[in-house]
């Protein structure tokens, strides 16, 4: 299928063995009941096959919505798909879904990663010095107004939290951030509350990046920070601009099979119409920018 005839929020895509894997959070069932997760495969960035269901929420699993922002990693000769679950009786949070394919099937696999008592949303994970760190969003929904992205050391093999959660900067403190304007009519927060979702790094030439959304004053919006350290834990410089700043967003970078960076994130952030999109990536004074459609 054409690749503007697939319907995902918060595109994940995994380069193996010369093939592009396409993950992403159903778009029907974002914000409903939900029961799995697809992939889609392709030898280019136009043409997939699929979807696939790679999980289907099996018989008493505990999780019933919130299937969200599947990410899947090829370690230790083994694939992880780490993502978020929610359900009525508990907070959400990141867990860790295991498979020997890429199109799997995948089965829960470990302890959940976050805090039992933090709603968590949107984990990515970063290997410094083959050390995998998980790095999140702690929702707004904990009465954090500050819109929190925070660090967690994992176990070698994915399976579990190493670590105590670390706060590595709020979206708050970006430039262009805006409050969310409906805190109060959907959560019933009071006050100035900054939404955080979506984080994702790469490292080039001895600076870390970080990709992450929140809110701008055009909406749904994609920022940049920064590590001139080249270390995950920073300090972190968050840029003045954004990097993607209207209607779009939960994007990831990924390199081409020609070796190009490109960033993906879905467009437009309308239920239902959401799409991945893909762009070319130039890095310049300290920061990034998109450089055309790819």
């Amino acid at each position: 299928m054409k690749r503007k005839d697939i319907n995902i929020r918060d595109p994940y895509v995994l380069v193996h063995d010369g093939k592009y894997y396409l993950y992403g959070t159903r778009s029907d069932t974002c914000w409903t009941e939900a029961d799995g997760f697809d992939c889609y495969v392709g030898e280019s960035l136009e043409e997939f096959e699929g979807p696939i269901e790679i999980f289907h929420r099996p018989e008493g699993f505990f999780a019933t919505k919130e299937y969200w922002a599947p990410e899947c990693y090829f370690h230790q000769g083994m694939f992880y798909l780490v993502t978020t679950f929610g359900a009525e009786d508990r907070k959400k949070g990141i867990y860790v879904l295991r498979s020997s394919s890429p199109t799997g099937p995948f089965l829960p696999y470990g302890d959940r990663l976050t805090p039992e008592d933090w709603n968590c949303i949107d984990g990515t994970v970063f290997f410094e010095d083959g050390v995998p760190y998980l790095i999140f969003s702690r929702s707004f929904e904990d009465r954090v107004p500050d819109g929190e992205y925070r660090i967690l050391r994992l176990a070698p093999d994915l399976s579990k939290a190493a670590g105590e959660a670390e706060l590595l900067f709020a979206a708050r403190q970006a430039p262009w951030a805006r409050p969310v304007p409906f805190a109060k009519e959907e959560f019933g927060i009071d006050g100035e509350v900054y939404f955080s979702d979506g984080p994702h790094v790469v490292a080039l030439e001895g600076r870390l990046y970080m990709a992450f959304s929140s809110w701008s004053i055009h909406g749904y919006a994609v920022g940049i920070a920064s590590a001139e350290s080249g270390r995950i834990r920073g300090p972190w410089e968050l840029k003045e601009e954004p990097l993607f700043p209207e209607n779009g967003g939960h994007g990831m970078f990924f390199r081409d099979l020609s070796g190009e960076l490109i960033f993906t994130l879905h467009y437009p952030n309308d239920k239902y119409a959401e799409r991945p999109v893909f762009y070319r990536v130039a890095e310049a004074d300290g920061s990034l920018r998109l450089a055309g459609v790819s």
